[in-house]
Parts: structure tokens; sequence; C-alpha cells
């Protein structure tokens, strides 16, 4: 018998706060990008590429030469986090900084051969991690969820 109570039975369940975890859109987002970053990791890690790096890559690849603050304002990351990143990705070898053509006071930010070659297979393993993570879903399930989502995210950015 437990110490000072007069029975057996367990500690009953708190009260209910009203708030069904099951039910949130936050809190199911949030898991589900935790799993998707776990997965993204495990598949990048073999390139030398880590979740935030090959973030930054995807817009690097398609816009090089812009700014971090620009990089910012694209990914919605805080400048410290940003920098925090570049230098790890100048580190490794992935980019270079050089004086901005149009801004003098700011630095572009270029890609360098190395990261120029891991675009096909980062882009290969961050594809099959979303083809694994959706090949339950049919088709048309797909495109509603992604467009679910891209709703959300226009909406929280109006805020």
């Amino acid at each position: 018998m437990a110490r000072g109570r007069m029975t057996d039975d367990p500690m009953p369940p708190p009260p209910p706060t009203g708030f069904d975890k099951s039910a949130s859109a936050g809190f199911l987002a949030n898991h589900m990008a935790r799993l998707f970053e776990q997965a993204l990791a495990l598949a990048i890690r073999p390139l030398g590429l880590a979740p935030a790096q090959f973030m930054a890559l995807l817009e690097l690849w398609r816009a090089e030469g812009i700014t971090q603050a620009d990089l910012c304002a694209r990914l919605d990351v805080e400048q410290a986090t940003m920098a925090a990143t570049l230098n790890r990705m100048q580190r490794d070898g992935l980019i270079d900084r050089r004086p901005h053509p149009q801004d003098r006071r700011a630095q572009g930010i270029w890609l360098t051969d190395r990261a120029r070659s891991l675009q096909p297979a980062a882009e290969a393993a961050a594809a099959a991690v979303n083809g694994r993570a959706l090949a339950g879903l049919p088709a048309a399930d797909r495109a509603a969820l992604l467009a679910a989502m891209a709703a959300v995210i226009r909406a929280l950015q109006r805020d």
C-alpha cells in the first residue's frame, strides 16, 4: 500500500485541460517537422550535410549570390541562426562570401563547386524522405495536404 494512502488504487489522472494535442494543428505540424528533420538528417548525412545547410542550399541553388538577410527572409530564420549555419557551410567548403555587386555593405553568398555537385544527390534524398512519408496517401490527399500546409504558412506569415 502506498504511504499515506488507504487504497491500492493508482493516482487519479489529472483533470483535463481542454487541450487535445491530437487535434492541435500546431502540435501535429511540429511533431511532423521533427520527424521529417530526423529522416532528412539521416538521408543527407552521407553527403556531409545537415538539415539547416540543406535548407540554405535549396535557396542558393536557385538564387546564388543573395545576401544573408535575403536567406533569412526567404527561410523565416533568425539572423544569428543563419550566421551560424553559413559559418559552418563556409568551414565545410560549401560557400564563399564575396562583396555583393549592388550593395557594398553586404556580402553575397556564392556556392562552391562542391556544393553544386551535391545538388542532385541531396535533392534526391529529400524527395525520397518526402515520398516515404506520403506513400500511404492517395495522390489527391497528398496534393490537398500540401495545399493546406501552404495555406497555413501564408496565414501565419501575415501575422
